[in-house]
């Protein structure tokens, strides 16, 4: 009965909500972790019964970003259930999920950003290509989906913008560098114009649309070439994006329009910068400092 109670739930966020594929594989992952930790029917669970699955799942080890997404996802079961009058009364009214810990993301140094952007030899068509599509990641620290998912059609050169389709389906504008304009339109001159504008932007040596995974190794392939010893990844160049803007005095607001993120304390992973610009800022100028 409880598999088919989450099997129903499931449906409803693919067929209802238009779940992503990859989002419901994360929703079924954590409820039936959940299920298969339990010794009663779904519908019998009450607080006390979560409140031990919690503090098994942190004797397990796991970060409290980690317990908060698994309760999430229990969390939004029992919503389905009780619209549905499976259940009365939600059991997790009064659980709180744990304080999530604010990692600071990782990012390169400006430095550090030159040599990987330097790295590709342009004289053949695929450093040209890795050249253009590590400007553009740098250029307007869209997301690698977000980067794979562009067609031809969404870039305007000559005015330098970028129609971007983020998460949820929704788009945005976002401005292209010079040098991104430069090297894309360089990219897509050696291509060639044989091509619709519905055609993908940046394609594999079949002229395929280049994958992810593609993606994530020629970051990684031109780190290792630059000298660049941290981990890397196309985030990772996302993350500089948005540091390298708040160090220069961007405000929140418009980092957070550029990234692509609905809520405003998503963006705030990044206050160090901003506090750290404060900082410098007081000593500057306050004379007691």
């Amino acid at each position: 009965m409880s598999r088919i109670l989450i099997s129903s739930f499931l449906d409803h966020l693919r067929v209802e909500r238009g779940l992503s594929e990859n989002t419901l594989l994360s929703y079924k992952r954590d409820l039936y972790q959940f299920l298969k930790w339990l010794n009663c029917n779904l519908k019998d669970v009450d607080s006390k019964i979560l409140g031990k699955y919690i503090r098994y799942l942190k004797d397990k080890g796991l970060s409290s970003s980690s317990i908060s997404r698994k309760l999430s996802s229990i969390r939004m079961l029992y919503k389905f259930l009780l619209a549905e009058g499976v259940i009365k009364v939600d059991p997790l009214q009064d659980i709180t999920s744990p304080r999530r810990e604010r990692k600071i993301p990782a990012y390169l140094s400006f430095k550090e950003v030159q040599d990987l952007l330097e790295a590709p030899s342009v004289d053949s068509f695929i450093g040209l290509r890795d050249k253009a599509l590590l400007e553009t990641l740098y250029a307007t620290g869209i997301r690698i989906s977000e980067l794979t998912g562009l067609n031809r059609s969404d870039v305007n050169l000559k005015s330098g913008w970028l129609k971007v389709k983020g998460k949820g389906s929704r788009e945005r504008m976002v401005p292209l560098g010079r040098e991104a304009i430069r090297w894309i339109r360089g990219y897509l001159k050696e291509r060639g114009r044989g091509e619709g504008l519905d055609s993908p932007l940046f394609c594999n040596r079949y002229g395929k649309r280049i994958s992810r995974q593609s993606c994530w190794k020629i970051v990684k392939k031109y780190a290792r070439k630059a000298g660049i010893e941290k981990a890397i990844s196309p985030h990772t160049i996302r993350h500089s994006f948005a540091t390298h803007l708040l160090s220069r005095e961007a405000d929140l607001r418009s980092v957070q329009e550029l990234l692509g993120h609905v809520n405003i304390s998503t963006t705030q992973i990044y206050t160090h910068i901003t506090q750290e610009r404060l900082k410098r800022i007081y000593k500057m100028y306050h004379p007691r400092a």
